[in-house]
Formats: structure tokens, sequence, C-alpha cells
């Protein structure tokens, strides 16, 4: 039985935060709140401005909420901290605990748990920025060019390079060392650009990017007409199944709760290797998570409920 939606109280939208995704935080953060606005709920838009904790409690004390919807990506959003606060406050709150965050926002760590539980990955190596340029080349021995080198701990390919030879890669490396003290070299994957979410217990239909940039970058995500999208993916259903089944294997390791979003690269022979999950994933009407549920016959606001119902379901259980 679904909750009543008076239930749910005063809901607060967290946006914006300090994390270099702020501006497409505050695009999610605002597409969630009109959407909820307009079931005329009790909903209040929170603007996330630093990552200092007493300031953060103060501000959302302030606004007097019953249950938060996190829409942070990046920093402070995705990483475990505000749920952390939340916690100490006593307020529900959408998607995964602070321990799944931390580990999904970890590129290193959620990758060495797919390893260990036999998830295909791309192979890869990890740099300290502590450490020499003429270690990275011993480290990537094993390795093969293409590379593609990125932060440990970063969202929406901010910091993310692809490098053909050698001569490239102490730059890379510098521009991804900007953003984290540890950097992931990998194989590039050759082959096709997938993501499958998954909401509640549902897996939902697997979506291909196709972008027009060398590969799926920043300008490729968010600017107008610089990919296109097919859901659900043309893919036979053997691996539309495997790469469904593969994403909420790993949504479960890592303890993501809620709902998630899993990217892969299909390689040529069609399996999928996964790269990253992303516990929140971006929530504008045009995202790839809200694509997959409108496929699946679920609309925006549809979604934004059920994210939250899960939230105020989960508290009451506790």
């Amino acid at each position: 039985m679904e909750t009543d939606l008076s239930s749910l109280g005063r809901i607060g939208v967290l946006m914006g935060g300090p994390s270099s995704e702020r501006e497409i935080s505050l695009s999610s953060g605002k597409a969630v709140y009109e959407s909820l606005k307009g079931l005329a709920l009790d909903v209040v838009a929170i603007d996330i401005i630093t990552d200092d904790s007493q300031e953060n409690r103060q501000i959302i004390q302030q606004a007097n909420i019953d249950i938060a919807f996190i829409a942070l990506h990046g920093h402070f959003g995705e990483d475990g901290q505000i749920q952390a606060i939340l916690e100490q406050m006593n307020i529900p709150y959408t998607g995964s605990d602070p321990a799944a965050s931390r580990l999904a926002m970890d590129k290193v760590a959620s990758r060495r748990i797919f390893q260990e539980q036999g998830l295909p990955v791309p192979k890869y190596a990890v740099l300290s920025v502590r450490e020499n340029s003429r270690f990275i080349f011993s480290i990537i021995e094993d390795l093969s060019f293409p590379l593609v080198i990125k932060p440990a701990r970063q969202g929406s390919s901010i910091g993310l390079s692809i490098v053909e030879i050698e001569d490239q890669l102490d730059e890379a490396v510098e521009h991804a060392a900007g953003f984290d003290e540890h950097v992931l070299i990998e194989e590039y994957i050759k082959g096709r650009e997938i993501t499958v979410g998954i909401l509640g217990d549902s897996v939902l239909p697997v979506v291909e990017v196709i972008p027009q940039n060398k590969f799926y970058d920043y300008e490729a995500k968010y600017k107008p007409g610089k990919s296109s999208y097919v859901v659900p993916a043309s893919l036979s259903a053997p691996v539309t199944m495997q790469a469904q089944d593969i994403a909420q294997t790993a949504h479960k390791l890592l303890g993501c709760f809620g709902f998630s979003r899993v990217d892969m690269r299909l390689s040529l022979d069609n399996i999928p290797f996964v790269l990253e999950v992303n516990s929140i994933p971006g929530l504008t009407l045009t995202s790839l998570l809200p694509k997959a549920a409108r496929a699946a016959g679920i609309d925006f606001t549809q979604l934004c409920i059920k994210i939250v119902r899960s939230a105020y379901e989960r508290s009451v259980k506790k």
C-alpha cells in the first residue's frame, strides 16, 4: 500500500552545494521542486552554499522540514556528508546512506569491490599526486593506450581526459589531479556508452548515449544537441539482461538505496564494463535516469514521488 502524500509533511529540496557540479545540482533541484510543488505539496527549496556542517544544520533547521530530497551532486552531496548531518538531525532523506554514498563517490574503492565480486571493469591503475611523474609509466606498463584519466572522486566527467599517446599523459594527470589527490588511469573500452537506472527494486530500461564529441564529456552531457539517446537501447535481449543484472548487482554491492544510475561501456564483443555508480544522478527533465523511467512508463513527477516515498517508508521502518 502506497504512502499517502499528505503523510510526507514538509519536503526540503536540497540543491546547489559547494562542488564543481553546483550548477547542475541547481537544475536538478529546481526540476524536483517544481514537480513536487505542482502537486500542491508543502515543499521548500534549500540552496546549500557551503560544506560547513554547523552552518548547514542551521539552514536546514530554519527550514523546518520533515523530510529532505537530496538533489546535490558531487562533493558534500554524494559523498555522505549531508546524509550524516541529516541522520544526526533525525530527518529522513532520499537516496543512499553515508557509507554507501562514500563508496559510490570513490571510483577506486567501488572499483575494487566490483573487481573482487567478479563484475567486469576496465583494467586500471591508481596514482597518488604525491608520486613523481616517472612513477606513472611504471604503474601503466600493463595497460595499453588509449587511456582514460580521471579524478577518483568527481562527477559529470569533470577532470576527465582520454589520451592516445604517452606525450599527453602528464598533462592529463595534472588536469585530473586538480580535482582529487588520487587519479584513476584505466584502459579505454572501445564500444558504446550505456547506462542503467535503478529505482527501488526495479531495473529501468538501458539507455544508450551517442555523443557527438569524441567521448561523453561535460559538454556532451550538458550542452543541448551534443548527444543523442536511444531508450531502450538497441541491444539483444541477452545483452540487455546482462547489463541490467550487472547494474543491479553493482547498486547492491555498494549498499545503495532508493535509486542510482550505473554507467558502463559496452565493448565491441558486447561485454558491459562497469565504470561507476552515481548515487544521486542528474534529475532534470532531460537527465538519463528520468529518460529511462519515462521509457518504463514513469513520468518525472511520479519518479520524484517514488523517490521521496521510499525515504519516508525507510524512516517509518526504522
